[in-house]
């Protein structure tokens, strides 16, 4: 059988251990004593070659004032709080005092701090560069100029849009549409109208609350890409909704000519005409 090698340090025997781990402790006080000693030889052979002076009592009070002086100095030295409000500190206030009083009160003339001045110059100088900027020389827009161009330049960026051909939302819209008078294009119209347009117009569009669709005369254009437009956008201020939300615009050019092919139509009980004629 092979022996069995432990690794561990016990011997198994309690009071062998205990003497063991005694000796350990006693060897480790041993060697800290030891290095104390040495640190106390080097300290002697030091001084005994070179002795330390001890101070007279006249250099202890000179080195006594020494060190008042410097933390006088230190205290008179004003902080980074004081340098930035441009403030004296309090023993110096004296030569701040105002001539005047009042009720034993003295006002103090402590000077503009720098930043204070220096945010105030820089708003005379802003206010004259914007003065220039917008209302001499005229480089720059003012707010009403602003809105102007940014109106312009989304009337524009809208008219792109739609313009393109690409996009399938807008193949059909207000900018490109075509009169049709192809039959599946006016049925397709005609359930449109019957189902959204006949509370307000009426069944053959005669006009209730709304205008008389079959005459000459048009609120807002009788072209067909006047009436698609407000078929689209509506009319908000005369109670007529946007549709563009609730129709595509392939629907939206159906009604258009639908609505068109009614002209003449001349139904019973037509509301008497409106706006312009075409």
């Amino acid at each position: 059988m092979k022996e069995v090698v432990s690794s561990n340090w016990s011997t198994g025997n309690t009071s062998i251990d205990i003497v063991i781990g005694l000796m350990l402790i006693t060897s480790i006080m041993v060697l800290g004593v030891s290095i104390l000693m040495l640190k106390v030889v080097k300290f002697y052979v030091k001084e005994s070659a070179h002795p330390s002076l001890f101070a007279t009592p006249e250099e202890k009070e000179r080195l006594r004032l020494e060190q008042e002086a410097a933390l006088a100095l230190k205290k008179k030295k004003p902080s980074v709080w004081l340098k930035l409000m441009q403030l004296k500190p309090l023993e110096e206030e004296g030569s701040l005092v105002m001539e005047h009083k009042f009720d034993g009160i003295a006002e103090l003339n402590n000077p503009t701090p720098a930043w204070f001045m220096i945010l105030f110059y820089a708003t005379i100088i802003f206010a004259m560069g914007y003065l220039l900027n917008y209302h001499v020389f005229g480089y720059g827009k003012l707010q009403d100029e602003e809105y102007v161009a940014e109106i312009e330049q989304a009337a524009e960026d809208k008219a792109a849009f739609l313009a393109n051909p690409v996009n399938a939302a807008s193949a059909v819209n207000e900018n490109n549409i075509v009169q049709s008078k192809d039959d599946a294009v006016l049925k397709s119209g005609a359930a449109l109208f019957a189902n959204r347009c006949t509370p307000c117009h009426g069944e053959h569009a005669e006009g209730i609350v709304g205008p008389n669709l079959t005459d000459a005369y048009w609120l807002h254009g009788g072209q067909v890409k006047n009436v698609f437009k407000t078929i689209k956008y509506g009319v908000p201020e005369k109670g007529m909704i946007a549709w563009e939300k609730s129709l595509s615009a392939q629907q939206i050019s159906d009604l258009a000519n639908y609505i068109l092919s009614l002209q003449g139509t001349k139904p019973a009980g037509a509301k008497a005409p409106q706006g312009e004629k075409e």
